[in-house]
């Protein structure tokens, strides 16, 4: 698809290595699942159309009556 093999992936490993250090590679590496976890479970949910509760909604028509 890219191109990108088992050499380039080392290469940029040891340069995300050099850059951020071995310390700091694992909590960027948790962060970037979480995100990418978050975006699939906002995926799959349905957009909220109605935002008032049913309760108001009823209180509502109640008074209107």
């Amino acid at each position: 698809m890219f191109g990108i093999g088992m050499p380039e992936l080392i290469i940029i490993l040891v340069i995300a290595f050099l850059i951020f250090g071995a310390s700091r590679l694992p909590e960027i590496g948790a962060g970037i699942g979480k995100a990418i976890r978050n975006f699939k479970t906002t995926i799959k949910e349905p957009p909220e159309i109605d935002v008032t509760p049913k309760e108001k909604d009823d209180e509502i028509k109640s008074k209107k009556k």
